[in-house]
């Protein structure tokens, strides 16, 4: 598994928690110490103003460029309990699949706060949650209401153009379109599509995740291609290459119109406040007439 597709499962796999609303545990007064786990989160405090109070990050927080100077503490599948105990928090926020951390958190009383999300909606809902854990619910609210206002007004700008079908792909083999991945017809990457403008080729499929073969690319028929780059997979990719792979399937309508294209940065998968410029990215990618 690549370090890209990594990142994007760390979403993907905190979505398919079971149902259930966002709590603390063993809630105390406005932290003043937080660890976060969350990658998302973390981005959410901060653009509430409340960095200051972020004591220690996941290993896959980058952004802002504060997060870099803070201590790490692990992520999704390998978090470090010593290393989060010695930082003293007073508030933990980890995934709500961590059930054997948040186990261990009760028990030092140490509260959490559990995250989960699905679509792109939820991650409004989200971060006003936080913001009324962490004593930021004004600010939390402000920041996720004009989240809200400006994707409404990128969905405004599409309702009236053709939306083309579309293939959005985060994660194959560089050299060659082996192990494709692509979004299907559930969670914020779709979301964030159809809001664009495009038409998703595998929106029947009700999952975040699609391996697609050779014979499912030739099916879908798109007539846009967009890949995301992420992650360590930046360092020193020569971008026009990595998409001329797409050549070998010269039927698809894309590549025919060299409607094949790639959009660059994390914040396409982590589902955080920067989601609104990602989906201002993938609507140029995608109507490049509307979208200076």
């Amino acid at each position: 598994m690549t370090r890209r597709l990594a990142i994007l499962l760390l979403c993907v796999w905190a979505a398919r928690a079971p149902h259930q609303a966002i709590v603390s545990a063993q809630a105390s007064a406005r932290p003043t110490r937080i660890v976060s786990l969350v990658p998302a989160a973390t981005e959410m405090i901060y653009a509430m103003g409340d960095g200051a109070r972020v004591a220690a990050v996941s290993n896959y927080d980058h952004f802002p460029a504060e997060v870099e100077r803070l201590p790490r503490v692990g992520g999704l599948l390998d978090p470090s309990v010593e290393r989060i105990l010695a930082i003293k928090p007073d508030l933990v926020i980890v995934y709500a699949t961590q059930h054997e951390l948040i186990e261990r958190l009760d028990r030092a009383a140490i509260p959490s706060f559990t995250y989960q999300h699905r679509t792109l909606a939820d991650i409004m809902t989200t971060m006003r949650a936080i913001g009324g854990r962490i004593g930021s619910a004004a600010r939390a609210d402000a920041v996720a209401s004009e989240m809200e206002r400006s994707l409404a007004g990128i969905r405004a700008k599409t309702a009236g153009l053709p939306h083309p079908a579309t293939l959005l792909v985060f994660e194959r083999d560089p050299a060659s379109l082996r192990n494709v991945y692509a979004s299907g017809g559930y969670g914020f990457l779709h979301d964030m599509l159809e809001i664009a403008g495009g038409r998703n080729v595998f929106a029947d499929m009700k999952q975040q995740a699609v391996q697609a073969s050779t014979e499912m690319l030739l099916t879908s028929k798109p007539d846009v291609i967009v890949e995301l780059l992420y992650g360590d997979s930046l360092k020193n990719a020569d971008i026009p290459k990595t998409l001329r792979a797409w050549d070998a399937l010269a039927s698809i309508p894309a590549v025919r119109a060299h409607r094949v294209s790639a959009l660059t940065g994390d914040e396409f998968v982590v589902p955080g406040p920067r989601l609104v410029q990602a989906t201002l990215k993938l609507a140029h990618a995608i109507h490049p007439e509307v979208f200076k």
